[in-house]
């Protein structure tokens, strides 16, 4: 062809769902949303069927891999469509694009074929029951697993590998939020003939074959159902299928929708948003198909939850529906005073960290992450985030208390003291993290200025943030899930304004060795770790203020760190003063206490800390204030 038609390609553009600026914050928040629906959603489904030995048949067995797959299904997609949101980049390179590509295909694949395998486990059910255990029996359930997976893992690797023979014209923008394998096809200025035949064949036989396999199923279903004498009976034989058959028609009637209503590149950005339906809200659906209409699985999820009978002494164990908060104090002349105070602290925290966003999102020195030579931008795009972090923070436990107040009420039902430490847990360890990334980008200011906006670019930033969520989010995950399994004595007091963690296990009649470990190894890695790179960080900071000849070099390059160490220190302090302090039972209530100091004092200050401390916010403040 002719010269220049043609590039060495290192990387694509993925347009996504929307180019308008304004919507990158809803399409952010939206997926994001459904993402995390989707996970913890289908991780509650594998937790319910592998901890009730009455679900482990051929059916569930199933279902639980299709919750596996759909997890993975959406992980190869939404997580990079968020972070191009949040870093502003629609950047994607050549060898994660067909990384992604390979990971579409053989989930999207597995995902068939499962659902295939259902439908024959139905059709067996129905059809020959008395035969069922002999034929559905565990290895050929592994085996028709394995070969799912082996069949979908050849499939992706044959139409990965054929696209690095391809070579791609200049124009390498895709007009999708992943890298759909017709729409990479379609970039390519080599003949696409073989890939298309491959494709089309793929399409044919592996999407084709399975479908055809599953109308098979439900027809002979359908016939054996009819068969049925009774009107009762055949409900009963047909409502084990109804959860599988929405499952089936939501899969196949958005992908043949999106394929099969495509008529060309105009409809690209179109077949882009059909496709979410099948890529992101199906796995997302399916949980709720499989909870809501399956009495096994809502009875598996309710005893996973903690709602069973635990068979201890009579009397030592309750079934614990509700907690008591005693607060900071029980003296009822005081109530009014720590309402009023608690109350001020919450809307000066909520209005402080506010302002900072918006001052960082006004101005156009300070909102994105691409720094300018006055305006360390990553530096305040950080900022942003620990300050929104530090509204949720305050906002898990405050709302409550003031309600508790306000009522004269000292009850937390059971579901709202795990999900209150959930969130507890998790943005707790998002701000420690935020300000470990905050305390790297001053060391690479002031260690390395010269390659700081190489360093400090905007994919590493959202890069950061984004992994600093997902660490926090599976923590805390896990902390709350171990806490589900314990049951809980008569004496459900705890001595503290929300459900702290150690406080709840402490009430438990169980072993509570487990979580105990758990809890502690989880302090030590996730804020040890934090602290540990915090102190490196500083370490090397004054290292290289200290080898500034000036006086007023060091002290500029020290300002710039000023506030971000100010917070530090009150943060770890608070948190140090009160774990390391407590020795006991007794030390509960001043616990609870010095608390206050990390949970919602260290908050409120942060705002006027970076804005008292800080000429280019206090700038931007006023510019914002002025407006």
């Amino acid at each position: 062809m002719e010269p220049g038609n043609f590039t060495q390609s290192s990387e694509f553009l993925l347009l996504g769902l929307s180019e308008e600026a304004e919507l990158q914050a809803l399409l952010f928040g939206l997926f994001l949303s459904m993402y995390l629906i989707t996970v913890l959603g289908n991780l509650l489904i594998i937790l319910a069927i592998s901890s009730d030995p009455h679900l482990h048949t051929p059916m569930y067995f199933f279902l639980s891999n299709l919750s596996m797959v759909d997890i993975c299904f959406t992980s190869t997609t939404i997580p990079k469509m968020l972070l191009n949101i949040q870093t502003q980049s629609k950047a994607i390179t050549y060898a994660g694009c067909l990384t992604e590509m390979h990971f579409f295909l053989l989930f999207g694949v597995l995902d068939d074929f499962i659902l295939t395998v259902m439908a024959y486990d139905r059709y067996v059910a129905i059809c020959h029951p008395l035969h069922y255990t002999v034929i559905m029996n565990p290895h050929l359930c592994g085996l028709l697993i394995l070969v799912s997976w082996i069949i979908s893992i050849l499939n992706s690797l044959l139409e990965s590998l054929m696209m690095l023979d391809l070579s791609f014209c200049s124009d390498l923008e895709i007009s999708h939020f992943f890298c759909e394998l017709k729409q990479v096809l379609q970039l390519a200025c080599s003949d696409t003939f073989p890939n298309d035949m491959v494709m089309y064949f793929s399409a044919g036989l592996l999407g084709g074959g399975p479908l055809a396999g599953i109308l098979y199923s439900y027809s002979k279903i359908v016939s054996s159902v009819r068969a049925i004498p009774s009107a009762q009976g055949k409900y009963k034989a047909f409502s084990t299928c109804v959860s599988h058959l929405s499952v089936v028609s939501l899969f196949y009637g958005t992908v043949l929708g999106v394929y099969l209503g495509s008529s060309g590149a105009h409809s690209s950005r179109s077949s882009a948003t059909a496709s979410v339906m099948y890529a992101v809200v199906i796995p997302m659906l399916n949980p709720f198909i499989y909870s809501l209409r399956n009495k096994d699985i809502k009875r598996a999820l309710e005893k996973f939850r903690g709602s069973h009978q635990h068979h201890m002494e009579p009397g030592n164990v309750t079934q614990s529906s509700e907690f008591l908060l005693l607060g900071l104090s029980e003296t009822p002349g005081q109530q009014p005073l720590l309402f009023g105070l608690f109350l001020c602290m919450y809307l000066i925290t909520v209005l402080g960290n506010l302002l900072i966003i918006l001052a960082v999102s006004s101005d156009s020195h300070l909102h994105t992450p691409i720094s300018d030579s006055h305006f360390h931008t990553p530096m305040y795009f950080f900022l942003s985030n620990l300050s929104m972090v530090d509204i949720c923070f305050t906002s898990t436990t405050i709302p409550k208390m003031l309600v508790n107040i306000q009522t004269h009420s000292k009850v937390i039902t059971y579901a709202g003291c795990i999900t209150q430490m959930y969130f507890y847990i998790h943005f707790a360890g998002l701000d420690d993290f935020i300000l470990t990334v905050m305390a790297y980008d001053r060391f690479v200011a002031i260690c390395h200025p010269l390659h700081y906006t190489v360093i400090m670019n905007p994919r590493l930033c959202g890069l950061l943030v984004l992994v600093s969520w997902i660490i926090s989010i599976l923590n805390s995950l896990l902390e709350s899930l171990m806490v589900l399994d314990l049951p809980f004595c008569s004496d459900l007091e705890i001595p503290h304004f929300f459900c702290e963690l150690k406080e709840v296990v402490q009430l438990a009649c169980s072993d509570t060795f487990p979580n105990d470990i758990v809890m502690y190894f989880s302090a030590g890695l996730l804020a040890g770790g934090p602290l540990a790179g915090i102190l490196y960080s500083y370490s090397k900071i004054v290292s290289s203020i200290r080898a500034i000849p000036s006086a007023q070099g060091k002290y500029k390059a020290f300002s710039t760190c000023a506030s971000h160490l100010s917070v530090v220190s009150l943060f770890y302090g608070s948190i140090l003063g009160v774990y390391l302090g407590s020795s006991g039972a007794h030390s509960s209530r001043s616990s609870a206490t010095a608390s206050v100091m990390y949970t919602v004092v260290t908050p409120m200050l942060n705002p006027f800390i970076y804005s008292l401390r800080n000429k280019d916010i206090r700038r931007a403040l006023e510019r914002f204030l002025g407006r």
